[in-house]
């Protein structure tokens, strides 16, 4: 018997679909926003910048896409769950990307207990809140996907990066946890870990740490890839779209890394 295999395109579309992402102002989330609603989905994007966030729903809009914007500081328990109680009222979730987050440069000697405790309020219970609020709604209609954005700093030792690579290193123990405890009621959870990507954020570092040196820094931490360079924000919305999709039903508590070769190729 022979079998024919075809390609499932309609598979990586969010067609119907509505989905929650935090920090889509700018960056990787904005990037993550733009792909799928580009894809079909109506994306709801839960911001502390109203600027920043109006400007992404704005321009989502001018392409022909749907995304609404709800002011959100992820850190805080009930900010997050008058953003939720809003975007729940209006639609159901199907689709939870949890990407706000913040960095922070530093040994363990050098960093605060006043920044320590940031780092983790925003990167680890600012996703929590997130999951809690969902879960509970994705199990009431049949199930869902939730997304965390990791780091390769979760597993690989990065210089100056203790809070911050601690704070990964939470997000992909959530994930593995959500994903085991919701197997059974069609919640599927990944996280993904990228290494150094092009954003404003590296811009801003590069001209506040070094300045005078911006080409020749930037040269140097794109060359930390063994790709040579660093990603660019598209490209980890393609592999987010990717796993948000029907394309990816059969991938759950897999921490993915989109690293250009930083893990397994250095040396």
């Amino acid at each position: 018997m022979t079998e024919h295999w075809a390609v499932d395109s309609a598979g990586l579309r969010l067609e119907g679909k509505v989905a929650v992402i935090t920090g889509a102002g700018s960056g990787i989330g904005r990037a993550i926003a733009i792909c799928f609603a580009a894809g079909g989905a109506h994306v709801h994007i839960l911001e502390n910048s109203a600027e920043h966030a109006n400007q992404t729903a704005e321009e989502i809009r001018r392409a022909g896409g749907n995304a609404s914007v709800a002011a959100c500081d992820v850190g805080d328990t009930d900010s997050v769950h008058r953003a939720f109680a809003e975007v729940f009222r209006a639609k159901r979730v199907d689709i939870l990307v949890n990407n706000a987050g913040v960095a922070h440069v530093g040994n363990v000697e050098n960093t605060n207990p006043e920044d320590f405790d940031r780092v983790f309020r925003i990167n680890v219970k600012g996703m929590y809140h997130s999951i809690r609020e969902c879960v509970p709604h994705m199990k009431q209609h049949g199930g869902g996907v939730i997304l965390n954005m990791a780091s390769i700093a979760a597993t690989a030792g990065i210089p100056d990066r203790f809070a911050y690579s601690i704070s990964k290193g939470a997000v992909v123990a959530m994930t593995f946890s959500v994903a085991r405890d919701y197997l059974h009621d069609n919640i599927r959870c990944n996280c993904i870990s990228p290494a150094r990507v092009h954003t404003p954020f590296v811009d801003g570092f590069i001209a506040k740490n070094y300045p005078g040196r911006e080409d020749e820094m930037f040269k140097q931490l794109s060359a930390a890839q063994p790709i040579g360079r660093m990603a660019e924000p598209h490209e980890v919305a393609q592999l987010a779209l990717y796993l948000c999709s029907d394309a990816a039903s059969f991938i759950t508590g897999v921490d993915y890394p989109i690293d250009g070769g930083f893990c397994n190729l250095r040396g």
